[in-house]
């Protein structure tokens, strides 16, 4: 499988094709009944800018990432974090895990997955000039070792709580060493088989992945449909089988409907960034200002039907072992408040700004109509730019705004998951463009380090009061999300709280009956 924008299937998997078409015309002829080809039509909100194995470019990209490349460590259908390319690990130290690979883990080109595989992955993902997602997470490593062809031995600078995490992760696959810029192979638990840009991308079971009951499908049609509507309407039409990010005014309908069902959870948020770097924005009182200019019930009502949870202060997940509330230290809707800050700021006329959303996802555009509405009532009259996604990613991280509308999720649910939200050395259009802070990136550090339960919670309470007084973000709202798809999909559930972004790995074990 490829990894490149174009992707095209390799020479290897038309090959095979061929050889398999070749073999089944010369074989006798017998009369069998053959069992059809159960190939998921699986309806995407975007086609994936890229696929490439160590990026991150949004959710779609991710559930065909997870297709096609598996790490060290995964997730199962209900989010419980266990060995996958490994089949154990054990802490010999506080900072040294030693895993042993599965003996029958291997690529998509036929070669074992060894520990050489592994070394060259995460090098490729820590090394100097890397854009890698997970960069600046993966600076903890010190060393990793071959003690053989199947097991690795990974030594940290410090003790991690979440290090494991972070290798399950979709942007830490471990990918062959063989791979070129061309070509990345992986060892998922399907194949690239096709795909026509802005169209769709097909991949074909694995046989020889490491699972022989899994995965359960013979293939799945990655289908893109940019609008929402059309991606409903076409479940409903029967053109595809599950789709992502159900339409929140569809909620309903899909619960009280005889044919669809629904699977979702309160997880993901909606914020807002900024470009620091100059004009109102690079003032954090300004950023303040706009946190207590939005009435966060308008955007859950009007860009997600209701189906949501106001969010005034730091992003806690859902599932995090932590209670981090703390009104004090909270952007409660308080529109004097917000005047009175600009006032402070220099900015007592208000300004004009650019909004960037995007075009692709109602819920980004809808939820910039609303935060338009409260800054004009505070003075701050902001133009939208809703660009398709792919711009949107890009403007994103070139800094083409002043302030913008995102929507995400962490990668497990643990407030260690807003490291990449937040920390400095890890700039992406995840991020409010050009802010820094040696406070709240020392924070991160030391919450990721301390092993401590109770320690670990008296840094993160000073993390949230860091995080309302720097604003490197204004938070607004948890959404519930939710996949819907036919009764007759078996097996697939929507991961919990921040995990929703790795529901994919529920696709091992989704079936149709």
């Amino acid at each position: 499988m490829t990894s490149s924008d174009c992707l095209n299937p390799t020479r290897r998997s038309v090959l095979i094709s061929l050889g398999a078409g070749i073999v089944a015309l010369s074989m006798p002829q017998i009369t069998m009944a053959q069992a059809p080809a159960s190939v998921l039509k699986f309806g995407l909100s975007t086609f994936p800018p890229t696929i490439k194995p160590f990026d991150n470019t949004g959710g779609a990209a991710n559930t065909v990432k997870l297709m096609l490349y598996r790490g060290l460590m995964g997730y199962d259908s209900h989010g419980k974090l266990g060995p996958e390319l490994a089949e154990s690990v054990e802490w010999t130290t506080p900072t040294t895990a030693v895993f042993k690979l599965r003996k029958n883990a291997v690529f998509h080109d036929g070669s074992p997955v060894t520990a050489a595989d592994v070394i060259y992955s995460l090098n490729e993902i820590t090394k100097d000039g890397s854009a890698a997602y997970l960069k600046s997470d993966l600076k903890i490593i010190s060393a990793v070792e071959a003690i053989d062809d199947k097991t690795v031995k990974i030594t940290l600078k410090a003790p991690s709580a979440v290090f494991l995490d972070l290798l399950a992760s979709y942007c830490c696959p471990v990918i062959s060493k063989k791979s070129t810029d061309s070509e990345t192979i992986g060892a998922g638990p399907f194949t690239l088989k096709g795909s026509e840009k802005n169209v769709y991308i097909e991949v074909a079971r694995f046989k020889d992945f490491y699972l022989s009951d899994q995965p359960k499908l013979d293939g799945i049609r990655f289908i893109a449909y940019a609008d929402e509507n059309l991606r409903y309407a076409a479940l409903q039409a029967g053109d595809v089988d599950l789709i992502e990010y159900l339409p929140w005014t569809q909620f309903d309908s899909v619960e009280k409907s005889s044919t669809l069902k629904m699977k979702d959870t309160l997880g993901p948020f909606m914020f807002l960034l900024f470009n620091v770097t100059e004009g109102p924005f690079a003032n954090p009182k300004v950023r303040q200002a706009v946190g207590y200019a939005i009435e966060r019930q308008d955007v859950v009502d009007a860009a997600f039907a209701g189906h949501g949870v106001p969010l005034y202060g730091l992003p806690n997940p859902k599932g995090s072992p932590f209670d981090l509330a703390d009104p004090a230290h909270e952007w409660k809707y308080d529109v004097e408040k917000a005047k009175a800050l600009l006032a402070e700021a220099g900015y007592a006329n208000g300004f004009e700004c650019r909004l960037l959303a995007t075009s692709t996802y109602g819920m980004h555009q809808d939820t910039a109509s609303v935060v338009q509405a409260h800054l004009d009532a505070i003075g701050i009259k902001a133009t939208l730019d809703l660009p398709d996604w792919g711009t949107r990613v890009t403007a994103g991280k070139e800094g083409k705004y002043n302030i913008a509308v995102h929507g995400t999720s962490g990668n497990y649910n643990d407030p260690d998951a807003l490291w990449s939200l937040l920390y400095s050395g890890n700039p992406s259009y995840l991020q409010s463009f050009g802010f820094k802070s040696a406070r709240i990136d020392g924070l991160l550090e030391k919450g990721r380090t301390e092993v401590d339960p109770a320690k670990r919670k008296a840094i993160y309470q000073e993390l949230v009061v860091a995080y309302y007084e720097e604003v490197p973000q204004v938070p607004l709202n948890w959404r519930v999300q939710a996949y819907a798809m036919k009764k007759s999909v078996e097996g697939f559930e929507q991961l919990p709280g921040f995990l929703s972004g790795s529901s994919a790995y529920a696709l091992d074990d989704t079936k149709l009956a």
